[in-house]
């Protein structure tokens, strides 16, 4: 394997605030510093070991879809990947090269910004046991991997722990306000129509995808986090897409697939992966990274 994962960081010097299932946060004063490991979970439990350049594709698609939309959907991002780090990070500059972004402070709304655009997943579960997806009546007759009508806003609470609970609008109207919620749907509706026909193009479609945003000081609502990359979105291969059953993708579905082979009842600690698993894993991400941007990394 040419290069090792990244499964720990410490920068002396620079307050941690925050260490998830991914990504480390470090409290920079007036900024945040997003940094994405090579960590890799299923069954919201962290595998020992990681995949290799998994965080640097994570944070240079994000930097991607920035760069495409920034002139009309304001970011939380306060340096361009193409930038140097602040000079108090220039000691790190090379465990942070390309996994990592300094972003503005905010206040995160509550919840997480669900756009399906394909029958998948839970949704798929729920449209065959009551014919809605978040109790959103769908047309009679859908099949898995269905493309909707229309692309439908679905939100859902942020867990600590376990799974994101699915809300109606209503809810998330309770939980942010009529306005905020009414924002966050438009805005996340207008920018997962556009992704969708930018990565069609490029041969990936994105079943569905999770967003994230932010309030400023002065009101103003904008995206932050990561956006469109294969771990908060659904990519599936458009070569060889059909309708009727799932769909091979770019993610770590091919982890869960192996682990669900396994004699594992799906909590700590978490099996190795075998190399093969490993290698095959990174070449999804990878792969999506090329399509997608028309670079190899």
């Amino acid at each position: 394997m040419p290069h090792e994962p990244l499964l720990t960081l410490d920068l002396p010097g620079i307050p941690k605030i925050k260490s998830g299932k991914v990504r480390e946060v470090y409290d920079l004063g007036d900024s945040l510093l997003f940094v994405a490991t090579d960590r890799i979970s299923a069954f919201d439990c962290i595998m020992p070991n990681g995949i290799p350049q998994k965080g640097e594709v994570l944070t240079r698609i994000s930097h991607f879809w920035f760069d495409l939309t920034g002139d009309w959907l304001p970011n939380h991002r306060l340096l361009t990947a193409s930038e140097p780090l602040p000079e108090r990070l220039a000691p790190f500059a090379n465990k942070l090269a390309g996994r990592s972004m300094i972003v503005r402070k905010t206040t995160p709304l509550p919840i997480e910004c669900v756009v399906r655009g394909y029958l998948a997943g839970s949704g798929w579960k729920e449209y065959q046991r009551s014919g809605t997806v978040c109790g959103i009546r769908l047309p009679a007759g859908l099949s898995e991997s269905s493309e909707l009508p229309e692309p439908i806003f679905t939100p859902a609470t942020k867990a600590e722990t376990g799974h994101d609970e699915n809300i109606p609008f209503e809810r998330a109207v309770e939980l942010v306000g009529a306005d905020v919620a009414e924002r966050a749907r438009h805005l996340s509706v207008r920018l997962y129509t556009f992704a969708r026909a930018f990565a069609r193009e490029r041969g990936i479609l994105i079943a569905d995808t999770k967003f994230e945003f932010g309030l400023l000081d002065d009101g103003r609502l904008i995206l932050i986090d990561e956006v469109l990359t294969p771990d908060s979105s659904r990519f599936w291969p458009a070569a060889g897409f059909a309708t009727g059953r799932g769909q091979p993708s770019f993610d770590k579905q091919f982890v869960r697939d192996y682990l669900e082979t396994l004699d594992w009842d799906k909590t700590p600690p978490a099996p190795a992966l075998p190399e093969s698993v490993v290698s095959h894993t990174r070449d999804k991400y990878l792969e999506a990274y090329r399509l997608l941007t028309g670079q190899p990394l």
